[in-house]
């Protein structure tokens, strides 16, 4: 329990930091934009460095805890976009959601990641487990998302992209590995049993 009360601050201390920072920033939004999206990126890279690591370390048991902050502050960064930049017209944000790709982008992944938080409970995961690959899919547009956004590419958004190729490419390797594994089992299985017959 007081694991969870100290992971919960941790992860609340980008808000407490950015809310600290509003009253000084120059363009409010754009600070809120910068803070959320940037939290957003890192939280989700941190959910799916989980799987790949516990070999060395086994964080199994805070991954949804971490994949839930991080639709918190994704929902953060919609709210800012929805409620102060468009000031709840929701025409405006249609408008800028078909004219920017970039704001597309984000939308897309807002919603898987809005599908992740609401299937993460045991129950629901367990039914539709399937559909949490859907994050990578979110990981790739929220990266563009980013990318696109600043319009220059920083070191940040190099380093955002590289770290997203990397566990995609470990993704891909893992689920060939697991089909390959399956493929040779069912072939034992096969073997033994037109052997048995004989």
């Amino acid at each position: 329990m007081m694991k969870k009360i100290i992971l919960t601050l941790v992860f609340l201390s980008p808000l407490f930091y950015m809310v600290y920072g509003l009253q000084s920033a120059i363009d409010p939004i754009k600070y809120i934009y910068i803070h959320t999206g940037t939290t957003t990126i890192i939280l989700l890279i941190m959910t799916l460095c989980i799987s790949p690591l516990k070999k060395i370390k086994n964080l199994m048991k805070y991954r949804r805890f971490v994949g839930l902050f991080t639709f918190f502050y994704g929902f953060l960064h919609f709210l800012n976009f929805f409620v102060l930049d468009a000031e709840l017209s929701t025409a405006f944000v249609l408008k800028q959601t078909l004219d920017k790709p970039f704001i597309y982008l984000g939308m897309a992944s807002f919603f898987i990641l809005f599908l992740m938080s609401i299937t993460s409970a045991k129950k629901l995961f367990k039914k539709l487990n399937s559909w949490h690959k859907f994050v990578y899919l979110a990981l790739i547009m929220v990266t563009i998302h980013a990318s696109m956004a600043q319009k220059v590419l920083s070191k940040t958004e190099y380093f955002y992209i590289l770290i997203a190729l990397i566990l995609i490419g470990y993704r891909l390797y893992y689920m060939g590995k697991e089909k390959l594994r399956i493929q040779r089992l069912e072939k034992n299985i096969r073997i033994k049993y037109s052997l048995s017959y004989r």
